[in-house]
């Protein structure tokens, strides 16, 4: 009997050990403070002096929108509900390739949004709807960019960004939005438009629980001048399959000192559509060792010309062979 005791007691003790161990993995992994959580942004009364203004002339018979509303716009607070967003969206037809720019009044922003894509047909659809509703909203001067990859091997999503950013610049876009398809922008006072340094846009996304997982992160969404993505010769082109360009770019814009600035959590707000995550691979430890050391040789100058651009009735369609 004293042994049964014994041996109970022992047992009991053992299960709450086990049990305390994996309450305090669960305190680790998913308390918020794991994350960067406190990142250093620029506050709103700020973001309209940061932003870079590069209107050119739409409409010779209007004036300039007013500042007054893009500086009403960063202080509104108009944030879109969730359950809403994947409802179909309202929004004027832009011109063929996808341009738009108000009739009313020339806008002070104008920008190119570069988005990889490859066999994600209703994300797409829901994007585009989406963006055009969004960015029309705040009457930004816009052309959507959609870069797909249509070799076999596995998705290059920096390389896709590097051919979208070319056809931009060649069309005299000089801020680049480089952008994942997955995520669609909740508060308007986000402005798609470029900043004095580049700028991480969406460091509050849902599926990361609005918090920032590293301080380096610089992926999902991002605004550029296109010079300064000249300067830092753009992205590898190394990264085939899923993880390490966006750290890869980090070191880029680090190495020029162009460490990306960002807005508030409150501001830089996204929701991930749902979809099936991709392997990580295998080489994106191996390839960031050396980042630095090529950057000068991968990157926007060695993209060659095998690629088609198509303009289709929402957006221009750059095909990659």
């Amino acid at each position: 009997m004293v042994l049964r005791n014994l041996f109970s007691d022992h047992a009991m003790k053992k299960i709450a050990i086990c049990l305390t161990c994996m309450l305090m993995l669960i305190v680790l992994i998913f308390h918020p403070d794991r994350h960067s959580k406190y990142y250093t942004f620029i506050a709103i009364v700020d973001t309209y002096k940061e932003l870079f203004f590069n209107s050119f002339e739409i409409n010779k018979n209007v004036s300039k929108c007013s500042a007054d509303f893009y500086k009403r716009l960063i202080e509104s607070k108009r944030e879109a509900v969730l359950q809403n967003i994947y409802v179909s969206k309202h929004f004027i037809s832009p011109a063929h390739g996808g341009e738009y720019a108000n009739d009313n009044c020339n806008p002070m922003f104008s920008v190119a949004i570069i988005v990889p894509y490859r066999n994600r047909t209703a994300q797409l659809q829901m994007f585009v709807n989406y963006m055009h509703y969004f960015l029309q909203e705040q009457k930004v001067h816009y052309r959507l960019f959609i870069v797909e990859q249509s070799d076999r091997l596995p998705f290059n999503r920096a390389k896709m960004m590097n051919v979208g950013a070319l056809v931009a610049m060649k069309m005299n876009y000089s801020c680049l939005i480089l952008h994942d398809v997955d995520l669609l922008p909740l508060n308007l006072q986000n402005i798609y438009a470029c900043s004095n340094k580049p700028r991480h846009m969406s460091s509050s996304i849902d599926t990361f629980r609005y918090n920032l997982p590293y301080l380096e992160l610089c992926g999902g969404v991002l605004s550029i001048q296109s010079s300064q993505f000249r300067k830092i010769n753009g992205m590898s082109n190394f990264f085939y399959g899923w993880g390490g360009e966006d750290d890869d770019l980090f070191k880029r814009l680090q190495k020029y000192d162009l460490t990306p600035d960002r807005l508030s959590p409150e501001v830089s707000v996204y929701t991930m559509i749902l979809h099936k995550k991709e392997m990580a691979s295998a080489t994106r430890l191996e390839n960031l060792k050396y980042s630095t050391d090529r950057q000068e040789t991968d990157g926007l100058n060695t993209i060659g010309n095998n690629h088609e651009v198509h303009l289709k009735s929402l957006y221009t369609h750059i095909l990659v062979f």
